[in-house]
């Protein structure tokens, strides 16, 4: 009875992280696709980033990441792939900080043009390892990212569960301060 119970975990979690992760097919994806990411809100300089641009901050290039759904199923791997650090971007856009503990109020929306979006908090990007592995990438297997991607998209490459935090057809990077 044991087995079965689990077996029909598992099944039930890959196929609601199938679901997730197949949003529709490849003929209905070109409207998603991204050609630039916008960085905005609380900044100094508000950017708008084509791979072009991208290609100017120093390349960040990872082997091999496991797509982890929030259910703890593994859906799959990204291989091979380059891009930029996410804080990198940051600091050219310079977040804007009046008062020494504003960044501690501070988090950053990733968004996708499907609606999907993601959320990281500035100490999380600057004063942690996870913000060593948050890239926007846009190269795979040294080629440009294809119509499931977008041409720029976004990974937690040092989260637990990765799925989550992946981000398709990144088209807006937003810092926003929270509370006074």
């Amino acid at each position: 009875m044991f087995q079965q119970c689990r077996a029909l975990l598992i099944t039930t979690a890959l196929v609601f992280c199938q679901q997730v992760f197949a949003h529709e097919t490849t003929s209905d994806l070109s409207k998603y696709v991204t050609e630039s990411v916008t960085v905005s809100g609380a900044v100094e300089n508000k950017l708008i980033l084509r791979v072009n641009d991208l290609r100017q901050f120093p390349p960040q290039k990872v082997g091999e990441v496991p797509l982890i759904c929030q259910t703890g199923a593994n859906v799959g791997k990204l291989e091979n792939f380059k891009g930029v650090l996410l804080k990198d971007i940051l600091e050219k856009a310079v977040v804007i900080s009046k008062d020494h503990n504003d960044v501690k109020k501070t988090i950053v929306i990733a968004s996708a043009t499907d609606g999907y979006k993601v959320v990281f908090s500035w100490s999380e990007i600057f004063n942690t390892p996870i913000g060593e592995g948050v890239m926007v990438f846009f190269e795979k297997d040294g080629k440009p990212l294809s119509e499931d991607e977008g041409r720029i998209a976004m990974i937690s490459s040092k989260d637990l569960r990765t799925g989550p935090r992946h981000v398709k057809w990144l088209n807006g990077i937003e810092v926003r301060k929270i509370v006074d």
